[in-house]
């Protein structure tokens, strides 16, 4: 067992790796997305829509990415497919200098991105059974938010050393970390062509679809989805009321990225040993993010608001991932975060492109709607808490 867990640890680590690297690419180049459409001329309406299609497409790709995993256990083609067109797609920004035409690898990035998801949390959620869930899915998401830190910092330096506005430099540059990643994950799968070996099988009962809980643990998590921001509004917003300087807006971001991380390894932790009530902590914290950010107009309460923003979002994509692969059987564990990918997506959509009509109205509208349906979310947990024990 003891070499069981070596191993798994090494793989999570090594897809870690992965990870970091590719959140350096593509984190970078959202952290300034934002205001370059800003700059080529977009709206707040389109920009809000267009993250919000983003996302809606990249997850509802992963519905039929999830199933295809299941069906054929290709888990890794389909990974290393994904990746190369969630990577690639960041320096083809550089190639368009109108919005029009560079909100399309934008899109793509989110495609690829949902394409290699629910193979590789599959193969994740084998490597975690020996060394604890929430742990495990923890530190995958830390080393992530690590790159995701470095990427904002990257582009940063960048802008500053090459001038305020030259973001196609920035998005070109971009190539290195993705570069990097698409190595690591090409030597990941030399080692491990089979990472279902690391999961101690046990004798499972045939099910013709996925569990009841898995359907209430969904609608628990929806209305957090809708509340939740994508940070393109939020960058979108600090660039247009001048309230923090732009080159520091992707070092507010990185910070934003760190605490995301850090947040990840610490619920992780409390989610092993005290389930779903780490994940509501979490999500209570997330209520405050929209206000501090948008109705303040102080630079130290942004940065509040900003950390409780990352705390969401560290548990968005560490422990609500590890609560789906303890409801579900080994046999539909791909069908099952293809499907819960697709539903957060959609929701991540309505919500996001709704706020960004709200906000041209007045933020107040934004803050009133997504708080809302952060605290609908919190109400659905506490009234199935007893059905909940994952």
């Amino acid at each position: 067992m003891d070499n069981l867990k070596k191993k798994s640890m090494m793989f999570i680590v090594l897809i870690g790796m992965v990870s970091l690297f590719s959140d350096m690419t593509y984190e970078g180049a959202r952290s300034i997305s934002g205001q370059y459409l800003e700059i080529l001329g977009a709206s707040a309406a389109v920009v809000g829509f267009i993250g919000g299609l983003g996302e809606l497409l990249g997850y509802a790709i992963r519905y039929f990415s999830g199933r295809l995993a299941d069906k054929t256990h290709k888990y890794w083609s389909l990974t290393i497919f994904g990746y190369f067109i969630n990577l690639l797609s960041v320096p083809l920004i550089a190639l368009f200098p109108h919005w029009q035409w560079a909100i399309l690898p934008m899109v793509f990035e989110r495609i690829g991105k949902g394409i290699r998801v629910p193979p590789k949390d599959a193969m994740l959620s084998f490597a975690t059974k020996s060394v604890g869930r929430g742990w495990g899915f923890g530190i995958h998401e830390f080393l992530d938010q690590l790159g995701a830190v470095s990427g904002p910092i990257f582009v940063a330096l960048i802008l500053f050393l090459l001038g305020e506005n030259n973001f196609r430099f920035a998005f070109s540059f971009l190539i290195i970390p993705a570069a990097c990643a698409i190595g690591i994950l090409f030597f990941s799968r030399f080692l491990y062509p089979v990472p279902s070996k690391l999961e101690v099988k046990l004798v499972e009962l045939d099910s013709k679809g996925l569990p009841k809980l898995f359907w209430i643990y969904c609608f628990c998590v929806l209305g957090f989805a809708v509340g939740f921001l994508d940070f393109v509004l939020i960058a979108f917003h600090l660039e247009k009321t001048k309230l923090i300087a732009q080159p520091m807006i992707p070092i507010l971001y990185a910070f934003t990225m760190g605490v995301d991380g850090v947040s990840a390894l610490v619920f992780g932790r409390l989610f092993d040993k005290n389930g779903f009530i780490a994940l509501l902590f979490a999500i209570v914290i997330s209520v405050f993010a929209n206000p501090l950010i948008f109705l303040t107009g102080s630079v130290y309460l942004i940065v509040v608001g900003m950390t409780c923003w990352g705390i969401g979002l560290g548990a968005l994509e560490s422990i609500i991932r590890a609560a789906v692969a303890n409801i579900v059987p080994v046999s539909k564990r791909g069908s099952a975060f293809g499907i819960f990918n697709t539903l957060l997506g959609v929701f991540w959509f309505v919500g996001s492109f709704a706020c960004g009509i709200l906000y041209t109205f007045s933020p107040i509208y934004l803050v009133v709607f997504s708080v809302t349906a952060q605290l609908f979310s919190i109400a659905s947990f506490l009234y199935f808490r007893n059905s909940l024990r994952v």
